[in-house]
Order: structure tokens, then C-alpha cells, then sequence
């Protein structure tokens, strides 16, 4: 394994858990702009919003 390869996996739990902070943080907002949202549907919209924002970076920064 290569230098690069192995210090992105060994960073991998920290980027996760990056990734899930920024889910979590949204997903409190979003409760307490709409009291009562269906939480599954809510998940999945937000989870739909981050990954075109994540797709949108890829795109970004491969061209």
C-alpha cells in the first residue's frame, strides 16, 4: 500500500464520523425549522441533498 493509500485509510473513521457530524447537525436544524417531519423522509432528503453536494465537489475537483 502506498503512503497516500495508507494515510487515507487510516483517517477513514475520522472522515466518517466528519460526514455523519455534518448529517446529525442538519438533521437538528431540519427538526427544529419543521416539528413535525417525518423523520425517515426528512433522512432521506437530506441524505439525497449531501450526496449531490458531494457529487457536485467530486465533479469540482476531478473536472
Amino acid at each position: 500500500m502506498d503512503a497516500l493509500r495508507k494515510e487515507l485509510e487510516s483517517r477513514k473513521d475520522e472522515i466518517k464520523k466528519e460526514i455523519k457530524a455534518i448529517y446529525e447537525a442538519n438533521e437538528h436544524i431540519t427538526g427544529w425549522d419543521v416539528p413535525e417531519v417525518d423523520e425517515k423522509e426528512s433522512a432521506k432528503l437530506l441524505l439525497d441533498v449531501m450526496q449531490k453536494a458531494l457529487d457536485e465537489v467530486k465533479k469540482e475537483v476531478l473536472g
